[in-house]
Formats: structure tokens, C-alpha cells, sequence
């Protein structure tokens, strides 16, 4: 398969509009074209370790979940092990693509898988995604009511000569029994000034005019972070022992909450996976399930009977992996082989 074919079938899986705006995702890496991808290979973390695996099993495009070049390069040289990954890749024709939080956001994606954790439940995102665009065309709708005569041809004459407007249209209507043209059009934040700064000039069209802003629809099921109620509430203790075995670890970090213990019952968690403390933040809940949050937020957390349960970050991701795999043959047709890294892995270990 192209690369610019398997990018754009990628795209659709998940569309990297849904990414949070400080995110680096797309193709990160191209090489020169034309560029056949027989090898497609996932890792949540791209080691220098993991390129070398990348290397051995001749992959043609590595999935890194996490974006390995988020900082800008100044340079590509062999100093730092960020700028070896780009020349090991380029060197070998290896593309480098991210989702990251595109991943997050969508109902298939890893916040969705990390929920299995919990046991039957339902689910809804935190904060929910919006359309990448607006339902019509520009950012606002202005409307306003005027009297048929030679001014509002002018008017009309100078609106149309803004840029970026569009849906102008005038309709009949009848106000306070009288005979008028209610006008209305749509325009960018921009065309927004220059229409208020000209309906202005006329004091009676400016006190008529309605401005109204166009919000984007929110997407369903689609969003960071995810608020979990179980079907039947269950103990602590027995949330602790299906996380550890849903995330294959042998162990977590568990604050309790003011007035918990291991027997108290959980029915509504919220959770994210990697860094959650902006997402979980005041969020209501008996449990907050994420991979690290800093000193502070666990404190407040716990001051307010919210147990928090912490599992490292990229072990919150890491086996999605699997399920991605199986997905991604289905969404490509089997047209590539899929391969996951074997030597990815979270940084951190007990010792």
C-alpha cells in the first residue's frame, strides 16, 4: 500500500481533528516517494531500542502512540536520541506517524479500551469532542430588520463586498405592522467587525440587529477522559484486583479516599489514561483511574472521599495495542502486515 494511501486510510480511522490543539499527530516522518508499506508496525513509546526492532522486522511505517518528535528540531544529528530515531528512520525508509490524542478522543480508541478494566459498565467522555466544523459556513449568524428603501440597498451593496460572508439572504416581514426586509448572513469572526462597524453607521439597523454565535455540534461518544458507572457497585479492593489484571500488572498505587477503605463501594469512576489530572480534575466520582497525576491533585482528590488509583502512564496505553491491531486489519482489508513492538515497555520498574 502507498503511504499517502494507508495515511489518508488512517486519517479515517481516526481523524486527527479530534487531537488536542497543543498535540503534535500526523506523519512525522516521510520518506522520499514513492514509498510501499508492506510492514506497518505499532508502539506506544518509540526507544531507540524499539527502532532497532523496527529495523530487524523491516517495518515500512511505525504507529508511535506517543509522538516522538513534540519539541521543534533545530537539527538532525546524532547527538541527541531523538534526532538519531529521524536518521535511523530516514536511513532505512521507515515513516514515523502519531495519533495520540486523536486515539484518546474517539469511542474505539484507548480510553474506551481502558474502561474494560472496570467490569460491565456505561460510559460517557468527560469532555466531549465537537465537530471540526461549523454546522454552516463562518462562525456567526447577524440578522437584522429594515425598512425597503434605497439605504438598505446600499447597505446590502457594501455587505456583499466583505469577505468572508456567505448564506446572505432577505426575506418579507412584517414588524410592528409594518413592511420591512429582515436580512441574514453568516460571516467569520474577522467579516464580524466590518459588519458591526457598518450596521453601526445607522443607529435604528445597529439597536435591531441580532448576533448570534454558531456552536459546533458535540460529537457522540467522542472526547477526552470517561465517566464509568457500573452496572453493580463493587468494592475497592475488587477494582483494584480487575485493573491489575485487565493492565497485566503486578501491582498499582492506590490513594485512599477521606473516610474510605477497601470495602467501600465504587460505582462511578473517572478515568484517563496517561497524564489525567487536567482531564479528572473536579471531576464527581467515587474513584479517579488514571497513570500518574501530580502530588497536589491526588491530595485534593482524596480530601474529597475520591480514591485515586495510579498505574504508571504508558501502562494505561500500552495494551490497546492488541486491540489496534485487530482493528487497523479489519479497517486496511489486510492489505499490510501488522506488527507490535516486542521490546516496548513503561520506563519505570519496580526495583
Amino acid at each position: 500500500m502507498d503511504l499517502r494511501e494507508l495515511v489518508s486510510a488512517l486519517n479515517d480511522f481516526a481523524s486527527l481533528s479530534l487531537a488536542e490543539s497543543w498535540d503534535n499527530v500526523g506523519l512525522l516522518v516521510e520518506p522520499s516517494p514513492p514509498h510501499t508499506v508492506n510492514t506497518l508496525f505499532l508502539t506506544n513509546d518509540l526507544t531507540e531500542e524499539v527502532m532497532e526492532e523496527a529495523v530487524q522486522k523491516k517495518a515500512d511505517l511505525i504507529l508511535s502512540y506517543h509522538p516522538p518528535i513534540f519539541a521543534p528540531l533545530k537539527r538532525v544529528t546524532w547527538k541527541t536520541w531523538k534526532e538519531r530515531l529521524v536518521v535511523r528512520a530516514l536511513e532505512h525508509r521507515i515513516g514515523i506517524y502519531s495519533p495520540h490524542t486523536a486515539y484518546d478522543a474517539i469511542p474505539h480508541g484507548v480510553n474506551n479500551w481502558l474502561t474494560k478494566g472496570l467490569g460491565a459498565c456505561t460510559s460517557v467522555p468527560l469532555h466531549p469532542s465537537t465537530a471540526p466544523s461549523y454546522p454552516a459556513e463562518g462562525t456567526h449568524r447577524v440578522e437584522f430588520c429594515a425598512d425597503n428603501n434605497e439605504h438598505l440597498d446600499t447597505v446590502l451593496s457594501k455587505i456583499k463586498g466583505i469577505q468572508e460572508i456567505s448564506c446572505l439572504t432577505t426575506l418579507p416581514a412584517r414588524v410592528e405592522g409594518e413592511e420591512q426586509t429582515r436580512v441574514s448572513l453568516n460571516c467569520s469572526q474577522k467579516a464580524l467587525l466590518e459588519v458591526v462597524a457598518l450596521l453601526s453607521q445607522n443607529s435604528l439597523l445597529y439597536h435591531k440587529t441580532e448576533i448570534l454565535l454558531l456552536q459546533k455540534p458535540l460529537l457522540p461518544h467522542t472526547g477526552m477522559g470517561r465517566l464509568c458507572t457500573l452496572s453493580e457497585p463493587v468494592s475497592l479492593s475488587d477494582i483494584i484486583e480487575r485493573i491489575k489484571s485487565h493492565l497485566k500488572l503486578p501491582h498499582i498505587r492506590l490513594a485512599m479516599g477521606m473516610g474510605k477503605t477497601l470495602e467501600s463501594p465504587v460505582k462511578k469512576a473517572a478515568l484517563c489514561a496517561g497524564s489525567g489530572g487536567s482531564v479528572l480534575k473536579g471531576m464527581e466520582a467515587d474513584l479517579y483511574l488514571t497513570g500518574e497525576m501530580s502530588h497536589h491533585d491526588i491530595l485534593d482528590a482524596a480530601a474529597n472521599g475520591i480514591s485515586v488509583i495510579l498505574c504508571e502512564h504508558s501502562n494505561t496505553e500500552r495494551g490497546f495495542l492488541s486491540e489496534l491491531r485487530d482493528m487497523l486489519a479489519i479497517h486496511l482489508q489486510n492489505k499490510i502486515n501488522i506488527v507490535v513492538s516486542e521490546k516496548d515497555r513503561d520506563p519505570l520498574q519496580v526495583a
